[in-house]
């Protein structure tokens, strides 16, 4: 292992009292990752029923583990075992803090498991009344709250089937989701917070409510007293909560594709696949515990809140926040560290690059006591980013960079409590996943870069998508490019020395120049080095009968792009990256379109300076920056 790129590697005494050291041993194997990751891959059957047993999942895991049969996306986990997804979040009791609430104002709420279990029983009786049942799908156009987590309990209670989006879509963008799935009870806020201001949205939901027809009720959660039905729920005296335990793939949440280039699909999750990937991955994997706090930084319309939530299985405390990670002060989630002794603090990679960028310096500003892991992910998390973390924030941090998707609503590639951290890299595979890239031909590969796959089926791949009765939409989301493998559309690469992996970027948006694949990643990173460069979109343009390389950025107020910033870019990239990195075209723009979980929407703009539709704006959290790309002159020569 290259010196240099080691970061940060855990100690003998992290590595022995750690959750997967008990796990290893209790299956007489040795403390090394790589070992114990081939163990899993070859003994799936007893490696799953095993991370049952040491979760400690209630139910009935049944006589059958799996029932492997070609393809792949007929392979059934655990056919006879029964459970309760709430059940298993709510299996704690007691007056240990469950979840913490924090917003913009610093309001905040708190409640133990205790009074959290008695919310649920209040609210899984009111949908009772309303009629809900197994099956029935209710809709939550709701913030990152207590009531939000509560609702989904109580749905999840009695078989109902959940799905949410935050306040912040427009009513096109709820349309485009709810309409599909035709739910029959509607949860909403009037008005949310963002960056200081309060937006009414109670138009809105009048407006999507006179457009699904299947809504029958509405709960609305409110300001005012009056009108906040929660509340009112909440004062309702419930004697029991009851859990009805259901087979492994009864449908728990439907969750939807980012829609940035047509109608979202409506992927269909398991409760039984999803609880035991997020156990795994919270107690193996991110080495959990009942001590820890948890934060993730997200809305309710990211699959990293599911991911979030589920650390009440563990019974540790969740922190939510709702709001801008940067009001009233850049510091803002950082000061949650400190104040609510946070342990596990999850972000996204680019409030990471943001905050490196306007020298946040956590470790000279706060204590950051209370912290041992920075979780990151949304995209690739750049090698200046690895190095900023451990300058920075804070040196004796395990950094632990993690990729997947809402398509498993887990990773695939992710951290681990055994293996060091490296400059650029995630530590490596999850356990139980058989991971591996393949290049074009589906050759497994080393040290090149090629498509992210997985070669065996897993317990968290989706039951289905809703709608899609034979099952075609399903099969060439995942399945269509390799026979009997899922390939999940990151470009990536396998560091043979380290064991560790690389994504450089969606394998849809792969630059393609001279017929040389380029993942966007690569160039991005190498925009770091500019202060003048605020943010940055890489496309590739067809161009004479092949691909060019465009790139546009967004500079610091007041910059105008120069042919000397423009020189001095094209050098960096060159020296840094190759020749064929060097974009034809660097054009200046006010802003580059993300999606609403913060990822760069490349695919839009390719298709807008093409001259084609973008069909799903409502995807997007500034679609009106797309103007910018239409018809840009620069691009006609």
């Amino acid at each position: 292992m290259n010196s240099e790129a080691l970061l940060w590697k855990p100690s003998d005494d992290a590595i022995a009292s750690s959750n997967l050291a008990t796990f290893a041993g209790q299956l007489d194997l040795p403390l090394d990752y790589p070992k114990l990751y081939e163990w899993s891959i070859q003994n799936r059957e007893a490696f799953w029923r095993t991370v049952w047993e040491f979760t400690g999942i209630v139910g009935s895991p049944g006589a059958s583990t799996l029932s492997e049969t070609l393809p792949f996306a007929d392979s059934a986990w655990f056919n006879d075992a029964r459970l309760n997804f709430a059940e298993n979040l709510l299996k704690y009791d007691d007056e240990r803090t469950a979840l913490v609430e924090v917003n913009e104002t610093d309001a905040r709420v708190e409640l133990t498991y205790a009074q959290l279990r008695a919310r649920v029983a209040a609210f899984a009786l009111e949908l009772k009344r309303f009629g809900i049942t197994k099956n029935d799908r209710v809709a939550a156009w709701l913030p990152n709250s207590a009531d939000t987590v509560i609702a989904m309990l109580a749905t999840t209670s009695i078989g109902a089937i959940w799905s949410s989006c935050s306040p912040d879509f427009g009513v096109e963008g709820a349309f485009d989701r709810f309409s599909q799935i035709e739910p029959k009870l509607l949860l909403v806020t009037d008005q949310y917070q963002y960056n200081g201001r309060t937006y009414d949205v109670s138009k809105n939901v009048q407006s999507l409510t006179s457009r699904i027809a299947s809504i029958e009720n509405v709960l609305r959660r409110s300001n005012s007293p009056d009108q906040c039905h929660f509340q009112q729920i909440y004062r309702n005296d419930s004697d029991s909560l009851s859990f009805e335990r259901l087979p492994f793939n009864h449908p728990l949440y439907i969750m939807f594709s980012s829609g940035t280039t047509g109608i979202p699909k409506c992927i269909v999750h398991g409760a039984g696949g999803t609880l035991i990937q997020h156990v795994k991955e919270h107690q193996l994997h991110a080495d959990l515990t009942r001590e820890d706090v948890l934060f993730f930084f997200t809305t309710t319309g990211w699959m990293m809140w599911n991911w979030l939530v589920s650390g009440l299985a563990t019974g540790c405390t969740l922190v939510l926040y709702d709001g801008s990670p940067f009001f009233p002060r850049r510091n803002t989630l950082i000061d949650l560290i400190d104040r609510e002794s946070i342990s596990v603090f999850g972000v996204g990679a680019k409030y990471v690059s943001s905050i490196e960028r306007v020298q946040v310096k956590p470790r000279e500003t706060h204590e950051l006591s209370s912290l041992r892991s920075i979780l990151t992910t949304g995209s690739p998390l750049s090698h200046e980013s690895f190095d900023y973390v451990y300058r920075d924030f804070k040196k004796d941090v395990w950094l632990a960079s993690i990729s997947g998707g809402t398509d498993l609503i887990s990773c695939f590639v992710l951290g681990n409590p055994f293996s060091g951290v490296c400059k650029g890299e995630i530590q490596g595979p999850g356990l139980g996943m058989a991971t591996s890239v393949f290049d074009d031909t589906g050759q497994s590969i080393n040290d090149q870069k090629g498509e992210l796959v997985c070669t065996k089926s897993f317990p968290s791949a989706p039951i289905g998508f809703w709608n899609d009765a034979d099952g075609s939409r399903y099969h060439d989301a995942y399945f269509a490019r390799f026979e009997n493998t899922w390939a999940h559309g990151d470009f990536a690469e396998i560091n043979s020395t380290t064991g560790g992996y690389v994504i450089h970027g969606r394998s849809d948006a792969v630059l393609n120049p001279g017929g040389v694949r380029i993942g966007t990643a690569e160039i991005y990173r190498q925009l770091e080095r500019f202060d003048e460069v605020v943010d940055a979109v890489c496309v590739g343009q067809e161009w004479e009968n092949d691909t060019r390389i465009v790139l546009f950025v967004v500079l610091t107020n007041g910059l105008r792009l120069n042919k000397y910033l423009r020189k001095d870019i094209r050098a960096a990239i060159r020296s840094n990256a190759s020749p064929r990195h060097v974009p034809a075209k660097i054009e200046q723009v006010g802003d580059v379109p993300r999606t609403r979980s913060g990822k760069i929407a490349e695919l839009a703009v390719r298709e807008i300076i093409h001259g084609r539709e973008v069909r799903n704006t409502t995807a997007l959290e500034n679609p009106e920056c797309l103007v910018q790309f239409k018809g840009h002159e620069a691009l006609e020569t």
